[in-house]
């Protein structure tokens, strides 16, 4: 999703390079094709339940591929998540915050922060949150796929975070790729809600007749744990999106 919004948003020519053609976790291969480049790293292994499952290949794609990159390239920047997080904190959390993943998949995009840092000193981490947009899944389609399927839907009530559109946030990443920042940075939509609150908004945008209620987490267990609260704010000047809604907006006005 984020990469193609990229290409799409880059106001000059870039190489796009898909897994077919260039696997991060190839060293030899990465080193040729990124050598001397300004790199935004779009590559991750992002099925969170999956890496509690397979923290081998997680940490393949998203530590050892990300040192690979920051290795090869001139500039990089590593996006990273709000998953870094443990979520027991009720205010949004800043760049300085403490980082404490509680699950495999934010221990691997963590490991692949401090990777990417280690390799290159010209390194820029976005973390963001809750990412949708076209060309992947992502939490819209799946509620749009399930309201053809039942009447009435129940959605996470307890997990409260930043809902971001690739579109807006591949336009952010670019102007900071030409800026030359570095560190760390939060980059997410602006606001925040719960699941269910997406959710509702979503079937509301749509004018679908379909019943959303709220749930708990222990309602819906997975094999992964979810931060509760990881809403993403920033104290150091990051571009500030537009809101979550107006994302949505942009999203279905894209998919009509």
């Amino acid at each position: 999703m984020l990469g193609q919004d990229i290409v799409q948003a880059a106001d000059r020519a870039v190489v796009a390079l898909t897994h077919a053609e260039l696997d991060v976790t190839d060293r030899t291969a990465v080193h040729d094709a990124l050598a001397g480049a300004t790199a935004i790293n779009c590559a991750a292994y992002t099925d969170v339940d999956g890496a509690e499952g397979d923290p081998v290949t997680a940490h393949a794609v998203n530590e050892q591929g990300a040192r690979n990159v920051a290795e090869a390239a001139e500039r990089v920047l590593y996006v990273s998540t709000d998953y870094v997080f443990d979520g027991t904190k009720r205010k949004p959390y800043v760049e300085s915050d403490q980082t404490a993943p509680i699950q495999e998949y934010g221990r691997s995009k963590l490991a692949g922060e401090r990777a990417t840092a280690g390799a290159n000193p010209n390194h820029l981490v976005v973390r963001s949150s809750w990412l949708f947009g076209a060309g992947g899944r992502n939490f819209v389609e799946t509620m749009l796929g399930l309201t053809s399927e039942r009447a009435e839907l129940r959605v996470v009530d307890d997990q409260i975070g930043c809902p971001t559109f690739t579109g807006h946030l591949a336009e952010a990443l670019l102007t900071l790729a030409a800026r030359g920042e570095r560190g760390v940075l939060h980059v997410a939509g602006a606001g925040s809600c719960s699941w269910f609150e997406f959710a509702r908004e979503i079937i509301e945008h749509t004018g679908i007749d379909c019943l959303v209620k709220p749930c708990t987490t222990d309602d819906f267990p997975r094999p992964a744990r979810r931060p509760a609260y990881s809403v993403l704010a920033s104290e150091l000047g990051a571009p500030v999106l537009p809101a979550w809604q107006e994302g949505l907006d942009a999203y279905l006005g894209v998919r009509a």
